[in-house]
């Protein structure tokens, strides 16, 4: 698809979330349609307005694979103009060079990837383990698995992880495409197989990964064959991430709690422990953070007539109605949300 000539849409990036992915959708939707579009008040809401290299290391992304013409791609920036010519799969290598999330990249570029006219491998360095985005095993484990289900098959593997602020880490990726996205339906997320948490240190004491899990123990009520600490060797800087893998019969979610200076590693387990605890008592199959990243493969698969899909899942993020503004502009499909519940919404798409 090439909508160079195509008039502009305009996005107004202060709208809804007004950060980072209001831009980053955009560019995906513009690559999966052909349509060209300029985004303005780039990130308005954010204490730093305008694009910082993790922006624009997604921009850079989605205009190699889509052969795209980009004005305005400068740091600091509010106003980007993108107009793409064709995405065109193959071997990509994406440095953000700084501890920003490599995760959000690939979310920019991946789905127009997933109906591309061939095989794709990309390398993403940076951040992996990032506290404002998705972790690396949130896509391993959760995301990439139900995009399986849509057709196409994605592989993923962990080179070294990449904690803020030294980032320096690595994963690979392997793109099959399928020429077309099934529909997909999450309604249940059916009964709980297992469940398990991995305590990872970085250049950091061990006893702070036993703290976390510890604490777990004691406050979950969970036995010690559900825990693993890993001391990561290779990282360049200190590091520390509390995972929590709930698996179910229709799908496996993923909640993190992230160190910081100053913060207890007790405090830093019972975050994770809140937010696993958050979705077990809601009894819906979707996180919130997942809804958030299945909403853009459904609405591709209706927008090309073969899929979409239907979700329950915990009440809406801003990043998750912002998402479904876009697609709407975007798609022009029908892409909403019905309140069954105190927290309990159903999303529709297509």
């Amino acid at each position: 698809m090439n909508g160079y000539n195509e008039p502009l849409l305009t996005i107004d990036g202060s709208r809804g979330e007004g950060g980072g992915q209001v831009l980053r959708s955009s560019l995906a939707l513009s690559l999966i349609t052909g349509r060209p579009f300029v985004i303005e008040h780039i990130r308005a809401r954010r204490k730093k307005p305008g694009l910082m290299r993790q922006h624009l290391t997604a921009v850079d992304a989605a205009a190699q694979i889509g052969r795209a013409e980009v004005t305005g791609a400068v740091p600091g920036a509010s106003r980007l103009e993108f107009r793409p010519r064709g995405v065109t799969p193959g071997d990509y290598t994406f440095n953000v060079g700084t501890a920003g999330s490599t995760t959000l990249v690939l979310q920019t570029v991946l789905p127009a990837l997933l109906l591309a006219e061939g095989p794709s491998d990309l390398a993403l360095e940076g951040g992996t383990h990032n506290p404002l985005a998705p972790p690396w095993d949130f896509l391993a484990k959760t995301y990439l698995p139900l995009v399986g289900r849509m057709g196409p098959a994605v592989d993923t593997a962990l080179v070294r992880p990449g904690f803020y602020p030294a980032g320096g880490g690595r994963f690979t990726v392997h793109v099959q495409p399928a020429p077309r996205l099934s529909r997909l339906e999450l309604m249940e997320r059916g009964e709980l197989l297992d469940r398990h948490v991995r305590a990872l240190v970085a250049n950091l004491l061990r006893h702070i990964a036993e703290r976390e899990c510890r604490t777990i123990a004691q406050k979950g009520g969970w036995d010690e064959a559900r825990f693993s600490i890993e001391e990561v060797a290779d990282s360049r800087g200190p590091g520390n991430v509390v995972l929590i893998a709930l698996q179910f019969e229709n799908l496996t979610e993923v909640f993190a709690a992230f160190g910081q200076i100053g913060v207890r590693a007790e405090t830093v387990a019972l975050r994770a422990l809140d937010g696993a605890r958050a979705y077990l008592k809601a009894g819906v199959p979707v996180g919130p953070h997942l809804a958030d990243q299945l909403l853009l493969p459904l609405g591709i698969g209706a927008h090309f007539g073969s899929g979409g899909g239907m979700f329950r899942t915990m009440a809406l993020t801003q990043h998750a109605t912002t998402h479904l503004g876009l697609l709407r502009r975007f798609l022009e499909i029908d892409a909403r949300a019905e309140q069954a519940g105190r927290d309990d919404v159903v999303v529709r798409i297509g």
